[in-house]
């Protein structure tokens, strides 16, 4: 079954781990609540910044695949196995979801767009960047 983009990496996430992540994303709005614009506008920047689980994988995953490459070409042909190894693995996060080291990634800190995305927009709600926008 394909995942929709939005929601793979939250439905290959343990629940502990789901917890964890909405814990801490309720800390950070907490220590804003009552922050000064520039001090919003910082914590923005860095949300800017943020590198989350999916380009972590877009990193590691062609860098497997081109190590396999060179040690295959190099050493011994059965290091291009890292490569088809790595490629398949691209291609099973993308269509399910699930991904070898998303668990790691997720224990190191990165976090999902989607999860950085609710906090810049709890933090834009705190700035005030929607007090002029009216319903039609």
């Amino acid at each position: 079954m394909l995942s929709t983009t939005t929601e793979r990496v939250e439905q290959n996430t343990s629940p502990a781990q789901q917890h964890q992540f909405e814990q801490q994303l309720r800390a950070n709005i907490s220590q804003y609540m009552n922050a000064d614009k520039p001090a919003l506008d910082k914590r923005l920047a860095e949300l800017d910044r943020e590198w989350n689980v999916e380009r972590m994988i877009e990193l590691e995953a062609p860098v497997m695949i081109g190590l396999g490459a060179l040690l295959g070409m190099t050493l011994k042909r059965k290091w291009f196995g890292l490569s088809v190894f790595a490629a398949s693995m691209v291609i099973t996060h993308n269509t399910q979801g699930w991904y070898p080291l998303l668990r790691l990634f997720q224990n190191v800190g990165f976090r999902s767009q989607k999860l950085i995305e609710e906090e810049r927009s709890a933090l834009r709600v705190l700035r005030g960047d929607h007090q002029n926008y009216t319903r039609r």
